[in-house]
């Protein structure tokens, strides 16, 4: 299968126009629609910019505000963790000089991140079914993201523009889709993932479940008090002021129990989900394989394999089933452009085990399903760990606070 073209670098119109010609029979808004994230851009140096130039002192007081702009406390380097330009590690070592209140706070959420992967490793497409609760069964709405709604058109506004939102809309809106809404919170978090460029299934789905009440048996209820302390300029404003739909909280019981999957409960074999501790080589590789998992320079296959090129395919039947965002696919060739500065890079279209069939690659092992899946079709000749922050224990990960008293004494403190 030929190869495709080399995506331009530092040209957002040509890496944009790149996208619509390669891949726009699959992007959302069609060819004619592709467009980058104003808010972000793609790649290693974008992603070690962020990091650098991020101010967390304050963090645990502000990560939550939404408005006005300039008092948000949000990090902005969900995007750079979610496709590993920013290990959690990495993240985790260079924020040790925070002052201690606020680095404690910042590294619960680093570990919120590597916990929906310890699930997502156990519980695979399983993640997709309630876990522990069946969500709140209000009447549905006719449309939950009414865009009269001052608070639901900056967010939703937000969201198809940057492809990115602070933690605190991201819960306002799906409170508001399901809790409120009626509205199967899947349909939501699919939404969520076509825009977002952290979306993953690990930390989308977790999130969601959390929210709504379905991984916990407490949803999140919505109502116009969040808005007047977080955003107070969207309720003067709003159309809807005097007769505010969500004036008071939702009346939202959790839904009945459910049996949560066994894996859930205790893992009886963590190894597996963590894949190997250590560089597992068959013979030697002819290429790296990436997947949009790992992608940073840091990625422990291309770090230990720099004389050998790295080969990147775009699912084409994964991609138009899912539908995503121009802005998504635009944040992912930048970075991939910015990698042919420092080695071979091969790109293309089709079905990664055709395109890479029969060939040795050497690859990083990757927590999520579909990686597991491919990778039995192809010759991963070589296995690189995963570089996780802890690595996957026995003990029950049915919640966070579970599952961090399985953690190494240093990262429960998280201090």
């Amino acid at each position: 299968m030929p190869e495709l073209p080399a995506i331009p670098v530092d040209d957002r119109p040509a890496v944009e126009a790149w996208v619509a010609e390669h891949l726009g029979d699959v992007v959302l808004e069609g060819p004619e629609g592709v467009r980058g994230s104003p808010a972000f851009a793609g790649g290693q140096s974008a992603a070690d910019a962020a990091l650098r130039g991020v101010d967390l002192r304050g963090y645990a007081g502000r990560r939550s505000e939404v408005l006005p702009v300039e008092r948000r406390g949000a990090s902005r380097l969900s995007p750079y963790i979610r496709h590993g330009l920013l290990p959690l590690p990495h993240v985790w070592d260079e924020v040790a000089s925070v002052p201690a209140r606020d680095r404690s706070k910042f590294r619960d959420e680093l570990l919120w991140q590597e916990y929906s992967r310890h699930v997502y490793a156990r519980v695979g497409a399983d993640l997709g079914r309630p876990l522990r609760h069946v969500p709140p069964a209000a009447a549905p709405w006719q449309e939950p993201w009414d865009r009269s709604m001052a608070c639901m058109a900056f967010t939703t506004d937000e969201l198809r523009r940057d492809g990115w939102l602070v933690n605190q809309t991201r819960m306002w809106l799906s409170s508001q889709w399901t809790v409120r809404g009626g509205r199967d919170w899947r349909e939501g978090e699919d939404r969520f993932f076509r825009h977002l460029l952290d979306g993953s299934r690990a930390a989308n789905r977790l999130g969601w479940q959390w929210t709504v009440g379905a991984g916990t048996g407490r949803p999140y209820g919505f109502a116009r008090w969040q808005v007047e302390k977080r955003a107070p300029e969207l309720c003067g404003g709003c159309e809807l002021r005097h007769r505010c739909p969500i004036q008071e909280f939702p009346d939202a019981p959790s839904g009945p129990s459910v049996e949560s999957p066994a894996v859930l409960r205790a893992d009886p074999d963590p190894d597996r989900t963590g894949g190997p501790e250590a560089v597992q080589t068959d013979r030697p590789p002819e290429a790296v394989w990436l997947t949009a998992e790992s992608l940073g320079s840091r990625d422990p296959a291309m770090q230990a394999r720099p004389e050998l090129p790295a080969v990147f395919v775009f699912d084409h039947a994964r991609l138009a089933r899912w539908r995503l965002s121009g802005k998504r696919l635009v944040f992912l060739a930048e970075t991939l452009a910015e990698l042919v500065a420092s080695r071979d890079l091969e790109l293309h279209v089709g079905d990664p085990g055709e395109v890479l069939a029969g060939r040795p690659l050497a690859a990083t092992w990757t927590p999520v399903p579909g990686w597991r899946r491919l990778q039995g079709r192809l010759d991963v000749a070589e296995r690189h760990p995963w570089p996780w922050l802890a690595r996957p224990h026995r003990r029950s990960a049915k919640s966070f606070s579970a599952w961090r008293k399985g953690l190494p004494a240093d990262r429960q403190r998280g201090a």
